[in-house]
């Protein structure tokens, strides 16, 4: 069985666990403190980071996009009739939503609304030219569940754990956006890729009193002095 060594709040981990899940593909998920890595670990992954997927070989893979196109090569498409435009066009998006992860997570660590709003400017654009290329399907490619669709669920599903906690939408500007966010929580598929007290752990670390949004996001409040920690080097 595939192996997944995981931090459990890691948006690279979800994006491959939810791509496991989405074409049934069983696994073992182990998850490590990023605070003290075991050293079994850092003889598996070569940047430190997760996630790793170990195959049924036992081959550790690293990389996200890297694991990603594997478990592709190694099981049936989400969507089998693509061209060979619309994989590369795909694997383009997909890599538009992992090199924003780091940026969603630096936003939601925000101490004040002046760098939540700056920090989240990069995400908005983002967000923004998602919402000029969908149409009027549920899922990023129609009306069935593709690879790009897995890509962003991470960024979706913090997004609506934002908006339950604060009060506050990221996705408010953008309808179609938001609509496919709430497409893809339909199928389950984020409530199953994460460990069991995700909410509890995202929460308690990204909408803590530190945080603007942890505080309510409310907008009269004066900056604050606390530093946030940074997330970087934590996944990829």
């Amino acid at each position: 069985m595939i192996r997944i060594i995981s931090f459990k709040i890691c948006p690279f981990v979800q994006r491959v666990t939810a791509l496991l899940e989405a074409k049934q593909i069983p696994y073992q998920i182990d998850y490590i403190s990023l605070s003290d890595k075991p050293d079994w670990f850092l003889d598996l992954s070569p940047t430190g980071q997760v996630p790793v997927l170990v195959t049924e070989g036992g081959t550790p893979l690293f990389e996200s996009d890297a694991i990603a196109e594997y478990i592709d090569d190694i099981s049936a498409p989400l969507q089998p009739d693509l061209t060979p435009e619309q994989r590369a066009l795909n694997r383009a998006w997909s890599y538009q939503a992992s090199k924003h992860y780091l940026v969603q997570c630096s936003a939601m660590q925000s101490a004040d609304l002046a760098t939540f709003t700056e920090r989240l400017s990069k995400l908005n654009a983002a967000f923004a030219r998602v919402e000029q290329t969908m149409g009027s399907d549920p899922f990023f490619g129609g009306e069935a569940l593709g690879n790009v669709d897995m890509a962003w669920l991470p960024l979706l599903h913090r997004a609506s754990i934002v908006e339950a906690h604060s009060g506050h939408d990221m996705l408010a500007r953008y309808p179609k956006v938001k609509a496919w966010q709430q497409a893809v929580l339909a199928t389950g598929i984020p409530q199953k890729s994460v460990s069991e007290d995700f909410a509890v752990r995202f929460t308690d670390f990204y909408l803590a009193y530190r945080t603007w949004l942890g505080r309510g996001a409310n907008q009269n409040e004066a900056p604050t002095s606390v530093q946030t920690r940074q997330s970087r080097g934590c996944c990829g």
